[in-house]
């Protein structure tokens, strides 16, 4: 596995210990990397430039606003392509390390609006009207590992590996593959400053997951898609594609999501069970609304992976249930025993935008929009 690998892609076959000589050279004090991060006009990849600062900065208020060539990331025109970019929060890099840092940014037209795939802003002001609600947010974050020629990782090149059931949770190089990987990217975020909370072998073989949060409101977003940059930076070292497909093999194998748990305030206090059932009825009469805020492709994409089977629900149908992943919403059993806490919903895709998700939620559940 390994030998096809460097043989194919160009990323492994670098020699990486060389870079060390020059990432370990002395820079002045106040030097600081910066890398500019940012969504770009699919809705779904990243993009990144880094630039030179001559102070510390301590808030992205004190970043400058930077721009870029939007015509090249699917979001202006050649002839007016100047696209800015809004620093909006500042993690520690783990690439660089030191002072240096990794920016994450708003993306804004040249007239001051945002693009089309800023979901943030919106996201930010529905979560200032619902502040003191409180709400917390966990996503758990699937993904899968491609080898370099788009084949899932470790999967014999001419057919299939044997059948899930091993593989969730598993131990041994013929259960899992790419552990290394999951482990540099889990202590890069943690040193990042992303409040990842966890990570697991999934389903699928060469399928992973992530857990980040909890989160209270925005902040959700911004380690998420911080911890989705690492995940793919960290990937391309080892020569290795990660990808957010929501069903990247058709047929009989899980497909990938990022489940949204979700609890509020009075939904954390005893009797919260109570709050957390009304916010499932305000669920259950948005649900088409919902999935169209669940993938990029407004609910496209989850039509190949919502299709009741592999741990998942319908999408043509909303439903709900104690400890049944099978469900729209998922009320785990502790959460049913205690009386209180928060509900999971299922039905955010893998490659969905944690703003969009977020905001459509609070909407619901909030502000009964």
């Amino acid at each position: 596995m390994s030998g096809r690998i460097l043989e194919d892609s160009p990323n492994a076959r670098i020699n990486k210990t060389i870079l060390d000589r020059y990432l370990s050279l002395p820079l002045q004090e106040n030097v600081v990397q910066a890398t500019y991060v940012w969504i770009d006009g699919t809705g779904e990849d990243l993009r990144c430039k880094d630039r030179t600062l001559d102070f510390i900065p301590q808030s992205p208020s004190e970043l400058p606003v930077w721009n870029y060539d939007g015509s090249s990331c699917y979001q202006a025109e050649g002839s007016n392509s100047d696209t800015y970019l809004y620093p909006v929060a500042i993690y520690k890099d783990p690439f660089r390390r030191g002072n240096n840092i990794l920016v994450m940014c708003d993306t804004y037209k040249f007239d001051g609006t945002p693009t089309e795939t800023n979901k943030r802003k919106t996201c930010l002001e529905v979560c200032d009207k619902v502040k003191d609600e409180v709400p917390w947010f966990g996503i758990e974050q699937e993904y899968t590992f491609l080898d370099f020629d788009g084949y899932p990782l470790g999967w014999p090149k001419n057919g299939f590996p044997g059948p899930q059931g091993p593989y969730y949770c598993g131990v041994g190089a013929n259960k899992v593959y790419a552990r290394d990987i999951v482990d540099a990217h889990y202590r890069a975020c943690l040193y990042a400053g992303i409040k990842i909370s966890g990570t697991n072998a999934e389903v699928m073989p060469a399928q992973w997951e992530f857990q980040v949060g909890p989160c209270e409101g925005i902040s959700i977003g911004d380690d998420l898609w911080m911890a989705r940059f690492l995940l793919h930076r960290i990937s391309e070292e080892f020569g290795i594609v990660a990808t957010l497909d929501p069903k990247p093999m058709p047929g009989d194998w899980n497909g990938a999501g990022a489940h949204t748990n979700v609890s509020t305030e009075s939904m954390r206090k005893n009797g919260g069970i109570r709050d957390i059932e009304k916010a499932v009825a305000k669920l259950s009469k948005c649900h088409e609304r919902h999935i169209r805020a669940y993938d990029p492709k407004q609910g496209q994409d989850n039509a190949r992976r919502l299709t009741g089977k592999h741990e998942t629900s319908s999408i043509n149908d909303f439903s709900a249930g104690i400890a049944n992943r099978g469900c729209s919403i998922r009320i785990p059993r502790g959460v049913n025993d205690d009386g209180k806490g928060y509900f999971e919903d299922r039905r955010p895709s893998s490659n969905c935008d944690p703003y969009s998700v977020v905001e459509a939620i609070l909407r619901t559940i909030c502000l009964d929009e």
